[in-house]
């Protein structure tokens, strides 16, 4: 999946994995991390998601990195809020208010540091097979010893749908976060979607709790 994919859809609007809401989800499972006030949150690839918002209400400090520097100024935009941009780089900016800081631009270069806690609901599952195992070595770098990771992925028969978002298997996870506690938290087979457009012979929604 290459970068200029995901600036096309951000500027074209296509963006039917954007939540209009906080993620029930995050809200029903993320107590589960045991998550402190002043636990730094990582985000990858956030997009303009309500979920960092949320998660702002609860933190001192929540981190994204967004590749769509559209999809970055709509979320300052549309919460009225006016941040702090400083240019990294030709390719990387920072934009930063109050408790939120999103890197605009490449994940696998943004100059991150490491977090005690990571939440991951649309980043793992926009990878295609080829970058899963660079994506999740790069998050695991991230992660503060003794951190926790709140992952939500899907499963749904590939062959029957063209990705992103890709299908997740279990197996997967457990072998992508091999060597760390990998709890499995919730299947939802009631899931709202496949997006528009997309039909699947069933299309699942799976919540994971990784622990160092």
């Amino acid at each position: 999946m290459d970068q200029e994919f995901w600036h096309s859809r951000w500027a074209e609007n296509r963006i039917g994995f954007h939540l209009s809401d906080t993620n029930p989800l995050l809200v029903k499972y993320w107590p589960l991390l045991n998550p402190k006030r002043e636990d730094a949150v990582f985000v990858p690839m956030c997009g303009k998601s309500i979920d960092l918002s949320w998660l702002a209400t609860k933190h001192n400090e929540v981190v994204g990195v967004e590749l769509s520097e559209i999809a970055v100024r709509a979320f300052f935009s549309e919460h009225l809020y006016t941040p702090t941009v400083t240019s990294m780089s030709p390719t990387m900016k920072l934009y930063q208010f109050d408790e939120l800081s999103i890197y605009a631009g490449d994940y696998f270069t943004a100059p991150l540091e490491t977090y005690p806690l990571i939440y991951d609901r649309a980043a793992l599952i926009a990878m295609p097979e080829s970058l899963r195992q660079q994506y999740a070595e790069r998050l695991l770098s991230l992660l503060k010893p003794g951190g926790r990771i709140l992952l939500v992925t899907l499963h749904y028969p590939q062959e029957q749908m063209d990705g992103p978002p890709f299908s997740v298997e279990g197996d997967e996870v457990r072998r992508l976060f091999n060597g760390y506690k990998i709890t499995h938290l919730n299947r939802d087979e009631q899931a709202d979607r496949p997006p528009k457009g997309k039909t699947a012979d069933f299309f699942a929604e799976e919540v994971w709790l990784i622990e160092s």
